[in-house]
């Protein structure tokens, strides 16, 4: 049902994948077999971290983190998308939608601080290895996780509030499966100005910024490894970089797509596919590169099995 003209919105309406509806039960198991999969693989490499000594390292401080928000990233949208397909009326009160938006935001920007952290731990380790203990201490990795999610909550927070303290009168259909930015933003009644350049300075702050940080690294990297002689320490250093810099482009590839594309270019069923990408397929290779490109981690989980085996 659409609110009439002038009558304040009170919930939305999430379109989602209602108009093509012979999708949405494969869809619904989909999206629900990739979520349990990214919820033991992130799972799993919290338990290692946690578990095995060989693994008490900032990388894999780092990595702890970035599991823990993973997981609390995609939950932030995943559990009401299934909902959604199962239902024939999918909506969501404002205070819902403003709830769901907030932690989507602050999950999201504490992610791509700690991708950027990770990235200054690989240069400290390569390119300054003699200051490496000094430069990534655990007072160091401390403040860098704590400034990573106190980012995330100032975001979060500034950001749903300057969207939703702009008048929503009339039309409240989502074109989309969650409280998004821009769709949500498109419905604001009156000048979005605010709520625009709002966006634009999140994305600049937290995609563009991040991401050439993390090149600026990389490129420090490549700099220092082309200088070392020997092949077997470029395999070593490329063993420790190349899981990082995967997930760094999946996840601002994905992000800049979904936020610095030209809006002439834009569709709902553009928007919404590279939605589930961004929310329900990257979270899920985090653990999967981790894993299979990583021996320390691949060790720690051999030691894992036998140990409960042992038990057992």
């Amino acid at each position: 049902m659409v609110c009439d003209n002038g009558t304040a919105v009170t919930e939305f309406i999430l379109l989602g994948f209602s108009g093509s509806p012979s999708l949405q039960v494969p869809l619904f198991w989909g999206v629900l077999c990739i979520y349990l999969v990214t919820l033991l693989g992130n799972s799993l490499i919290i338990v290692l971290t946690l578990a095995d000594p060989a693994l008490h390292s900032p990388m894999y401080f780092f990595l702890h983190h970035f599991s823990l928000v993973e997981i609390l990233y995609t939950t932030t949208v995943v559990p009401r998308m299934l909902a959604d397909l199962m239902s024939t009326h999918p909506t969501i009160p404002l205070i819902s939608c403003f709830t769901q938006m907030y932690f989507f935001s602050c999950f999201g920007v504490t992610e791509c601080c700690l991708l950027t952290a990770m990235a200054y731990d690989r240069y400290a380790a390569i390119c300054r290895p003699l200051h490496y203990t000094t430069l990534m201490n655990q007072g160091a990795c401390n403040c860098m996780v704590g400034a990573s999610y106190l980012m995330g909550i100032i975001t979060g927070t500034t950001h749903s509030i300057c969207i939703f303290t702009l008048p929503f009168r009339g039309a409240n259909t989502i074109h989309h499966f969650l409280c998004d930015i821009l769709p949500v933003l498109r419905l604001a009644t009156g000048s979005t100005f605010r709520g625009e350049v709002g966006n634009l300075a999140v994305t600049i702050s937290f995609i563009v910024t991040p991401f050439l940080l993390i090149m600026a690294s990389y490129t420090c990297i490549l700099a220092t490894i082309l200088g070392v002689a020997t092949s077997q320490s470029h395999q070593k250093v490329f063993s420790t970089c190349s899981s990082h810099l995967f997930v760094v482009i999946l996840f601002f590839g994905t992000g800049t797509v979904a936020y610095l594309r030209p809006e002439a270019g834009s569709s709902p069923d553009t928007d919404q596919i590279i939605g589930v990408f961004y929310t329900v397929v990257t979270p899920m290779f985090n653990p999967f590169v981790y894993t299979l490109r990583n021996k320390e981690v691949t060790g720690a989980m051999k030691r894992l099995t036998n140990r409960f085996l042992w038990s057992a």
